[in-house]
């Protein structure tokens, strides 16, 4: 176990490496084991080894991410789950019951407006949309039976800034949880624990992981209460993620501050093109001075990030062939691995979002820009757009 005194005066780069994965004691290994097993001989009847009884309930490998994922968020406690909406399925159960209500983004990833309005709301919860960039717009969407704020930042796919702390003033007079989606950034570039935030959510299938090689989820909180409450609900529910993949996952994070100084700055010379070429009529990058949230952007972010999106000239169908066109960008969903992807968010990602309140503009392309050359990366957008 790590000394979590120690812990909270080391950098995020050595958080990143350390937190959770002390050399194993059997043989010295530098790197934790992935622990493969289904189930452990326990020390009499009821008596658990180590506090390990069967692996639903609790694995070496996984108790190693959840410490480390802890640890980088500076939260009191992280549990990793199979996917990214696993783990939003698994809070939502946990802070809502029949009745209650939560306001969403205006600007929401279309997986999470998808089990919002189609699955948790057959169960009786009710969901309202704000604009959460705007703290007032969010105050007056609450209702006598709010229980959470659910924020992205940046969010998915126009980059949308939320101001976390005044976010977490309003949710502190409410009494209710904030909620921030934080892959977009990850903790490297954003910790919404220490803005105020309840709770943080992860798809670690994305800038955590890192290499497009496997899919899981997180929940970062800063109270030990919650934190127990969530445990129970991830045991009961079953949606845990496998050792091999947590392994993957923290793996990922070792490099993460690394790759995202890279990602960022990438982006960043990728927004600068964007904006001056004569096809494009907008571009959604938090580290253009010219996007709304650039002041918040600067102030609680350590850079902007890896995600670029755009609008093209000639509608829908010239976003569709500027997707078909690009060669080193590869079209495909998800974001946040080492290579560039590309996609058109109306047909693929967001498609759950159309005919909504969250329908995106058919003219978006979203870039999930990769650690490549830029110099290689620009040659290919500029062809792509022609």
């Amino acid at each position: 176990m790590s000394d979590q005194r120690e812990e909270r005066h080391q950098h995020f780069e050595t958080l990143a490496i350390h937190a959770g994965q002390e050399p194993d004691e059997a043989t010295g290994a530098v790197v934790p084991p992935i622990y493969q097993v289904s189930t452990y001989k326990q020390d009499g009847v009821g008596g658990l080894r180590g506090g390990y009884e069967y692996s639903r309930s609790a694995n070496p490998t996984r108790t190693a991410l959840e410490e480390n994922l802890a640890a980088l968020d500076g939260g009191r406690r992280g549990l990793a789950f199979a996917s990214g909406l696993a783990a939003e399925d698994c809070l939502l159960r946990t802070l809502l019951t029949p009745g209650d209500h939560v306001v969403i983004p205006n600007d929401a990833y279309g997986g999470t407006f998808r089990l919002i309005s189609k699955v948790v709301e057959r169960w009786g919860v009710e969901w309202s949309v704000a604009d959460t960039s705007d703290p007032q717009a969010v105050r007056a969407a609450l209702r006598p039976r709010t229980k959470a704020i659910w924020v992205e930042t940046p969010s998915n796919p126009l980059l949308g800034i939320s101001d976390i702390s005044a976010l977490a003033a309003v949710a502190q007079d409410a009494g209710v949880k904030l909620v921030v989606d934080n892959t977009f950034a990850s903790p490297y570039l954003q910790q919404p624990l220490a803005l105020g935030a309840d709770v943080v959510v992860y798809s670690t299938t994305k800038y955590m992981g890192g290499h497009s090689d496997v899919v899981g989820g997180a929940l970062v909180v800063g109270d030990d209460t919650l934190g127990e409450e969530l445990a129970y609900h991830q045991n009961a529910m079953g949606a845990v993620s496998g050792p091999f993949d947590a392994w993957l996952v923290m793996r990922g994070i070792k490099t993460l501050a690394v790759r995202m100084d890279r990602h960022s700055a990438n982006a960043e010379r990728i927004a600068e093109l964007l904006s001056s070429h004569n096809k494009v009529t907008q571009v959604y990058y938090p580290g253009l001075a010219e996007h709304p949230g650039h002041e918040v952007a600067t102030k609680q972010m350590r850079s902007y990030g890896g995600m670029v999106s755009f609008r093209v000239a000639g509608g829908e169908q010239e976003a569709v062939e500027v997707c078909n066109r690009a060669k080193l960008f590869t079209l495909g969903e998800s974001l946040g691995g080492v290579e560039s992807l590309i996609e058109h968010p109306g047909r693929m990602t967001h498609a759950s979002t159309a005919g909504s309140l969250l329908e995106v503009p058919a003219d978006l392309v979203r870039l999930s820009v990769g650690i490549e050359s830029v110099d290689d990366l620009l040659a290919d957008l500029a062809q792509a757009l022609g």
